[in-house]
């Protein structure tokens, strides 16, 4: 069973504060007073912290910190796949900007301030929409309101085929330079290997988004599941910071940088 660590660090912030409140507002008067009226023998008589006070009062402000620098601002995620290769390899660790797309709720995702919107081309980090949980990463290409074409592996944005180019050709794939908006990336075309199930066209609602992997032949994203709804938006990938693929191998900081 997966681990809602978000969920548990609400709760954890929460429920240490509620007690750490609690002591201030109902006992800690009374016992600073009882320690305070015997100095002579206060260490006979002091009346000790209960375990559970002294432990929300330890923890909460480490909590409350953690909770406020992983929900409003700052996410770590590592990589688990290779659905965006060749930009994101397995393990990479990346950084996810929290208040790029708006402040949200954590749990609830609600965004209670908007400050910009998702583009196409932005690396972005969402709730899987059949699940509503799992955290998933893929690139934007369409926007709301965008008209959407995957036909014999090119790609149409409201009728304009996306500016591509060919850099090289491996044992099995092409490698490809592809420009969407201001954004210049690379990605992967297995041209050999006609993918009838990936084609379609498809226009994209309000508040939602249409998201593609750059290794397009070799991604579960939106040409099979739909659209990622504006509220599972989990915030931007903008840089890497560690490659550490499995507990065998050794962290590695050779591909730390930013992600286009």
């Amino acid at each position: 069973m997966d681990i809602d660590f978000p969920l548990v660090l609400v709760v954890l912030t929460f429920g240490t504060g509620l007690v750490y409140l609690i002591d201030i507002i109902f006992w800690k008067a009374k016992r600073d007073a009882v320690n305070e009226s015997v100095p002579e023998v206060a260490d006979e008589l002091e009346v000790k912290e209960p375990w559970i006070i002294e432990t929300s009062r330890s923890f909460f402000p480490v909590l409350a910190i953690v909770l406020v620098l992983r929900s409003f601002l700052v996410e770590p995620f590592q990589i688990p796949s290779g659905s965006m290769l060749p930009t994101l390899e397995v393990g990479d660790f990346i950084l996810v900007n929290k208040f790029s797309y708006g402040l949200r709720l954590p749990v609830l995702g609600t965004k209670i301030l908007s400050i910009d919107d998702p583009e196409s081309g932005d690396v972005m980090v969402f709730k899987y929409p059949k699940d509503g949980k799992t955290n998933y990463i893929k690139r934007v290409i369409g926007t709301p309101g965008d008209i959407i074409k995957y036909k014999d592996k090119m790609l149409f944005i409201n009728g304009v085929k996306v500016p591509e180019k060919h850099i090289a050709t491996l044992p099995s794939l092409k490698l490809f330079e592809e420009k969407l908006g201001d954004v210049t990336h690379q990605l992967y075309e297995n041209r050999r290997s006609p993918n009838i199930a990936a084609e379609g066209e498809w226009l994209v609602p309000e508040n939602s988004y249409f998201m593609m992997g750059d290794n397009r032949d070799n991604s579960n994203d939106s040409r099979f599941w739909g659209f990622v709804p504006d509220h599972l938006v989990v915030g931007k990938a903008f840089a890497i910071w560690m490659q550490w693929e499995s507990l065998t191998s050794l962290p590695s900081f050779s591909r730390v940088g930013g992600i286009e």
